[in-house]
């Protein structure tokens, strides 16, 4: 359904590389930042994530910054992740994705969306005929608009809940990795 994500997830960690991203025919990875990979409280990012990202570039699979910021801290993240990045996306319209994708040689087919928001992440993904895995945010913390934005999202989504609620996370989830300047 175009105002529902394809799969939902309590944190990025939480989706099996094989199962989930490769098993489903996905090789190129458009990723949010934002409380997607970054935190938005300490803008660090989680040991947990940072595994899983770097598991999934052992694994083959390349992955691109999608974020709406407009500030350099995106672009010192890009850096030192040794990612590439498009930053002022302006999400949720087509052409930032249109970007990401090209930039690694993604098809519709073989290109996944990660992020947190519904609004953003999920329908410009959609838009632009890309699957999108959702994120519950990896802190509460936000900009004030994205909070407003939040209360919609809890609509559209009404009891739907993270595939793997039940199940518990690392240890070490919050033994981050100081990301931002």
């Amino acid at each position: 359904m175009f105002f529902k994500p394809d799969r939902y997830f309590s944190r990025i960690s939480r989706i099996d590389i094989d199962r989930d991203v490769l098993g489903c025919g996905f090789t190129h990875i458009l990723c949010d930042v934002d409380n997607t990979i970054l935190t938005r409280d300490d803008h660090t990012v989680p040991a947990d994530v940072m595994a899983w990202i770097d598991k999934a570039r052992a694994k083959g699979v390349s992955i691109c910054l999608l974020s709406n910021n407009f500030h350099h801290g995106v672009q010192d993240l890009a850096a030192r992740l040794e990612l590439p990045v498009v930053a002022k996306a302006v999400k949720p319209l087509p052409h930032g994705f249109i970007r990401a994708k090209r930039k690694l040689g993604g098809t519709r087919k073989d290109t996944l969306v990660i992020g947190d928001q519904l609004i953003t992440d999920v329908i410009g993904a959609h838009i632009c005929g890309l699957k999108a895995y959702m994120l519950v945010p990896l802190v509460e913390k936000d900009l004030w608009h994205t909070l407003l934005l939040r209360h919609l999202e809890r609509a559209i989504l009404g009891k739907l809940r993270p595939e793997d609620e039940a199940a518990a996370f690392p240890e070490d989830a919050t033994d981050g990795v100081p990301a931002m300047g």
